[in-house]
């Protein structure tokens, strides 16, 4: 921790002679003291907004600025176009509005000066299929936002890669600089932030990790900079780096200086440039005005000024200071610059004891004058460590009396790598001194920690008599020096209570040591009548404070949160920091807690639209936000917040800004703050309770807190319904809603106990939407590398699916073992959720889907043969496709067996046999995709084993560069497998795989063929990333969903849509493929199809596209008008070589939100088209589809048409029946066992059409 004083001065303050009067030999940065000769004043005018506003003054639009007016945080043009290009957009903001890049529009000026190929570009994660950097930018939370990144460099040298801001000019006192970076761990040896000035490079920050796996926040603060500067964002990487990196949200707060003015308001001083500025602003070490006036006034000469920058003046000094400079700084933690100078050449005091030894600095011997103020003002930096503080004590010296020191401020913990100002008022009968010492933590704890002293800053005679603002700690008697020391046995930082020495690491962490709960006290739980205030620290920077409060005082609350007139609570209070205008409040360190750890408070909230009350927690260098009032009001409420499981050490953090002279009173404050259930070793009943239908609650299930995302418990209603009842509960997770930036959202249980060897875990899913992520299931273990059990990835229809997987646990171990959900933000556009998740003994039946991406889904090979699941994710696999069928990627799996001779000689036999499936209740189709080598492999048989086994399909077709499908229809009353038999055809280098297994209700349909009732058939939505990663989707009229839809399908429910209106920068169309096709000189394609749009100009298309080995070739497509039915399309197909049909939706205008849907989708191999139907919009190609021109074929259109029209009105007649007309009622359960499959869908849900 760091402590330094800069600039200290007292105006008018006498100095007592004294022949001891030693001068240090080198001090702190600044100190000024002052006494005024009037009498005390109402404390002057506080103003909340950035120091200059950057309004502008019917300057023309077309206004050309001067060169030192461009890019100085402040508008002289209208619609602020002399900022556009450093970082800023839109019209004129209002004043103390931010300058901020997000990089959606373009790189603001920021260019790449990188040396080697390792540089900066602008880019979006949608655009790369590299995954190695962030999966969403940190403005949109999206995979379409834009920001600043450096991709991987394959180079063996080491490298730098430098973003350099434009050249921008003049930056105020308060100016501060707040970005988001993206760089894990292991990625990048170092990350700089520097400002270049002059001949001057400041390094602002400095860092070489560990950093987190999502977007990290900085801030730093720039001070004073006269004239041109610019700023310099670097990323060393060395050979061993892959050195991804990526920048976001750059933006500059409280960097304009104030503007000139005719008339200044009241209680202001007008500067020599004409500027206003508020009147206690003046003599305290800093340019407020920008030309330095306002530390130039006749009163400024009146104070005792020391900036320590030539030596310590009058001040002096114990054991444990020492005046000391940036430049050369023994300690990484040590401020980078002085306040006085804002250089690294400039002088501050620092802090060189030992943690255990008093640093103790002492001012000269003042003399106060009757009952006016003696000032001092001083700036300091603590930084570094959470345990180090800095005290500041009044010591008088009067006649007969002893010398009791009282506590005039305090400061501990982690304020941020900047000087902060500070100012106490003064009045004394009798000579004083002050002295800053850097202290010991409370309660006996010694942090780990270096103190800095920097020098006091000014001290002067206040021009009012303003009271000052009273602390967390209000001044108040103190104790003896030598009382802060530990009187006790046990080492420093340990707390003692009775025969036992507590250390650090158990304080705070929910679990009782001593007797008397010592180690537990001040942990957060207060209701802030004690001055302790259960710990709470602030740690504010601006001109706002949280302070210990009574009821009625400062225009607050009339009374505590429980309704005392006398009682106690914290508020928010005017304070003198120039920074940050938020102010922040901090419990000590806490953790581990358990998953039902939670806050209750009373809280009080009233101000303005840009104010705010929020809670946060605080782990590491991440800030992740869990509560914020809701609104505003001018009376108590209570509330409870969620904390869950942490790791140790987190920390509460309340975080409020206010305008306390704004109208209407506006205030912040807390009360009866409690802390409870915390524990992370009681556990409960609640705590087993696995099995859940979220009716009543979560059960034992709860939401991780290693990410922002999170899972939330939702009652259906709007687009949402649940699975239990269809109006009951379940759990949802929104990727963008609230703004997530994190990887994805964790569910777990607490660790459980097996109740077999073997358990089934059951539980229903819905992945749905255009461009949704993956939900994985794994199970943990201690001391044992998670278990991932089953994962869905991408858009599964606007409907629930049951899914299950066998738990397997180790006999007479004891082990207990943990569940977890994870919803992965790798999309965002759409929702997934949970229900109905229930845990049986004994195994689980063989699952209706795999897709090898997880395991081998209990198949187990057997013969002479070894079937094997692999990838080719490293590319040097001996035998096996280059890439699954599933991810079509080479890091996918698949199960794939070696037909070489050496491995299986002609004629044997290699199985693959699947695990017991349950008994069918109607005819199934089961359907596989599989990869025959180019040189013949053999033949694969598929066998159904029942009571006996059964041969239903034989493949032996010659192999290629696709993946083909298969499918063969089952039926089985009883329980049954599935074998998969390799012959071996004796060929050397030949393999045969398989892939993606789909068992589904209903006959098997022709090839490419579908009514899209029970799936798609075969046909494949998977997104491809170069077209923006958007899937077509599979819903149904009578389901309710946040996209719009068709009214209803063409023959029953069922039908593939898709939503336009996501598309746009980052995507371009969506594709629906079919299976291989064989070559065909005549074959029909018809499907029906429906396009709506609310505007005709908004052009949504479809387009069928054949895709084969020579390319792609449009043949039909259909415009965009608004339409309000289905309409019939068909095309004659041609090709020479195998192909597959591609149905593509694109848009050729604006984006709009509009569907395009298909349905009944039937390719009759061999069958040329016998008849066209032209319809309005539909546009075939020549090349494609054959047209006649004739009187008589114009006749039979027409009558077909007639035809048509009669039987789709038939078609209507018949609507699409409700699931309250098709499904029983399916029953809930109390969080034992759910048996039901159906899904009763309320009637205010359904589709009115």
């Amino acid at each position: 921790m760091d402590s330094a004083w800069a600039r200290l001065g007292a105006p008018g303050c006498r100095t007592q002679p004294s022949p001891h009067l030693t001068s240090w030999p080198e001090a702190p940065s600044q100190v000024s003291l002052g006494l005024g000769g009037h009498p005390a004043s109402s404390h002057p005018a506080v103003s909340l907004s950035a120091a200059g506003p950057l309004g502008w003054t019917g300057v023309p639009s077309d206004c050309r600025a001067p060169r030192e007016a461009t890019c100085n945080f402040v508008c002289d043009c209208a619609g602020c176009s002399d900022e556009t290009r450093c970082g800023y957009h839109g019209a004129s903001p209002t004043l103390g509005a931010p300058f901020a890049c997000d990089f959606e529009r373009d790189a603001c000026g920021w260019q790449d000066v990188s040396t080697s190929g390792y540089s900066w570009l602008r880019d979006r994660a949608g655009a790369s299929l590299e995954v190695l950097g962030p999966r969403s930018d940190h403005t949109l939370g999206t995979d379409l936002g834009w920001y600043m990144a450096v991709g991987t460099h394959r180079g063996k040298e080491a490298s730098a890669a430098v973003l350099r801001s434009p050249v921008l000019h003049n930056a105020a006192p308060t100016c501060e600089l707040r970005l988001w970076f993206h760089a894990a761990s292991g990625d990048v040896a170092e990350l700089r932030l520097e400002l270049t000035h002059r001949a001057e490079t400041l390094t602002l920050w400095q860092s070489s990790g560990p950093w987190g796996p999502g977007w990290q926040e900085l801030v730093v603060a720039t001070g004073r900079i006269r004239d041109d500067f610019q700023v310099t964002f670097s990323a060393t990487r060395n050979v061993t780096h892959r050195g991804t990196v990526a920048l976001d949200d750059v933006v500059f707060r409280g960097c304009g200086l104030p503007t000139p003015q005719a008339h200044c308001p009241l209680g202001h001083h007008h500067c020599g440039n004409m500027a206003c500025v508020e009147s206690h602003q003046l003599c305290d070490g800093e340019d407020n005005c920008g030309d330095g006036s306002d530390e130039d006034t006749p009163a400024c000469r009146h104070h005792t000024t020391t900036d320590f920058e030539t030596g310590l003046g009058p001040w002096n000094h114990s054991e444990g200071w020492a005046r000391n400079r940036s430049a050369g700084a023994r300690h990484p933690a040590w401020p980078r610059r002085d306040h006085s100078q804002n250089s690294m050449q400039g002088s501050f005091l620092v802090s060189m004891a030992e943690p255990s030894a008093p640093a103790v600095l002492s001012s000269p011997e003042f003399q106060a004058s009757g009952a006016h103020n003696c000032s001092l003002i001083f700036y300091h930096y603590l930084h570094g460590s959470v345990d180090g503080s800095l005290q500041l004590f009044l010591q008088t010296r009067s006649p007969g009396s002893p010398q009791v020191p009282v506590l005039l401020r305090r400061r501990h913990g982690e304020l941020g790598a900047a000087w902060v100002r500070d100012r106490v008022d003064i009045q004394s009968q009798h000579p004083f001194r002050v002295r800053p010492e850097r202290a010991v933590a409370g309660r006996g704890r010694v942090g780990t920690w270096e103190h800095r002293s920097g020098p006091p800053d000014p001290c002067f005679a206040s021009t009012d008599k303003s009271s000052p603002p009273p602390g967390l700690w209000a001044p108040a008697p103190g104790p003896q020096l030598s009382s802060l020391l530990p009187q006790d046995f046990c080492e420093p930082g340990h707390l003692s209570c009775g025969d036992l020495c507590v250390p650090p690491e158990q304080l705070c962490d929910f679990q009782h040591q001593c007797e008397g709960g010592e180690d537990e006290q001040e942990c957060g739980t207060t209701d802030f009548e004690p001055p302790a205030a259960g710990g709470w620290e602030d740690a504010s920077v601006g001109r706002l404070q949280w302070g210990r409060l009574q009821a009625g005082e400062s225009g607050g609350p009339g009374a505590d949160g429980s309704g005392a007139a006398a009682g106690h609570f914290l508020s928010l209070q005017r304070a003198w920091g120039q920074l940050t205008p938020e102010a922040r409040v901090l419990t000590p360190p806490l953790g581990p807690s358990g998953p039902r750890c939670k806050l209750r408070m009373a809280y009080y909230f009233h101000g303005d639209s840009q104010g705010f009350l929020a809670l946060f927690v605080v782990e590491g260098g991440r800030r992740e936000p869990v509560w914020q009032a809701p609104s505003s009001s001018g009376d108590w409420k209570a509330d409870t917040v969620l904390i869950g499981a942490r790791r140790r050490p987190f920390r509460l953090e309340l975080v409020s800004l206010v305008d306390l002279d704004g109208p209407g009173q506006q205030g912040a404050a807390v009360d009866d703050m409690t802390v409870e259930d915390c524990s992370p070793v009681t556990a409960t009943e609640k705590d087993a309770e696995v099995s859940c239908n979220f009716e009543r609650d979560t059960c034992g299930w709860h939401s991780g807190h290693l990410t922002d995302a999170h899972w939330r418990r939702i009652e259906s209603r709007g687009p949402g319904y649940d699975h239990t009842t269809g109006q009951g509960y379940f759990l949802l997770l929104d990727p963008t809603d609230p703004p997530a930036r994190g990887p994805g959202a964790h569910l777990l249980t607490q660790p459980q106990a097996p109740a077999a060897t073997q358990e089934c875990l059951s539980f229903w899913y819905h992945l749905h939407g255009p461009q949704i992520g993956t939900l994985r299931l794994a199970v943990r273990r201690e001391g044992e590398a998670e278990t991932l059990l089953w994962s869905r990835s991408g858009t599964h229809g606007n409907c629930w699916h049951k899914a299950w997987a066998t738990l397997h646990h180790q006999a007479g171990s004891g082990a207990k073992y943990q569940l977890l959900f994870q919803g992965l933000r790798d999309g965002y556009h759409g929702t997934m959720a949970l229900d109905d998740v229930a845990v049986r003994p004994g195994p689980c039946w063989a699952s209706r889907r795999c897709s090898f991406e997880d395991s081998a889904c209990g198949f187990s090979s057997s013969g002479q043969g070894l079937w094997t699941r692999q990838t080719n994710a490293t590319g040097h696999v001996s035998w096996g496709p280059r890439t699954d069928h599933t991810t079509e990627t080479a890091q996918g799996h698949y199960m794939v067996v070696d037909m070489s001779p050496h491995a299986l000689p002609r004629g044997h036999v290699a199985s693959l046999t699947s695990e017991e499936h349950q008994p069918l209740t109607q005819p199934a189709c089961l359907t596989f995709w599989y990869h025959l080598s180019l040189r013949n492999p053999g033949t694969l048989q598929v066998h159904v084993e029942e009571a006996g086994r059964q041969q239903v399909l034989s493949l032996s077709a010659h192999g290629g560069f696709a993946w083909r499908l298969g499918s063969v229809d089952v039926q089985a009353e009883r329980a049954w497998r599935v074998v998969f038999e390799a012959v071996a055809a004796g060929v050397e280098r030949s393999y045969i795989a398989l892939d993606d297994l789909l068992l589904q209700d209903g006959p098997c349909p022709r090839p490419a063929s579908c009514d899209f009732e029970v799936g798609l058939c075969g046909w494949s939505h998977l997104p491809w990333p170069s077209l923006g990663g958007f899937s077509w989707d599979w819903s149904s009229g009578a389901t309710p969903s946040r996209y719009p839809q068709g009214p209803r399908n063409h023959t029953h429910c069922h039908f593939v849509l898709f939503e336009t209106g996501v598309l746009g920068p980052g995507g371009r169309a969506a594709w629906l493929r079919s299976q291989p096709l064989p070559a065909t000189e005549s074959s029909c394609l018809r499907f029906w199809y429906h396009v709506g749009f609310p505007e005709h100009f908004y052009k949504g298309e479809l387009r069928v596209i054949l895709s084969s080995a020579r390319g792609q070739l449009a043949v039909w497509r259909a415009g965009a008008q608004r339409r309000h039915q289905w309409l019939d399309g068909h095309v004659e197909v041609v090709s020479a070589e195998e192909f597959q049909i591609v149905f593509e939706a694109t848009l050729s205008g604006q984006p709009a939100l509009g569907p395009i849907a298909l349905d009944d989708v039937e390719y009759l191999a061999g069958q040329p088209c016998q008849r066209l139907t032209s319809s309005q919009g539909d546009t075939a190609l020549a090349a494609s589809v054959p047209t006649v021109v004739g009187s008589a074929l114009l006749v039979l259109i027409v009558l077909v048409l007639i035809g048509l029209g009669g039987w789709r009105w038939l078609q209507n007649k018949r609507s699409c029946p409700s699931r309250a007309e098709t499904a029983a009622v399916a029953p809930g359960f109390d969080n034992i066992v759910f048996n039901a499959d159906h899904v009763t869908l309320p009637a205010s849900l359904t589709d009115p059409q």
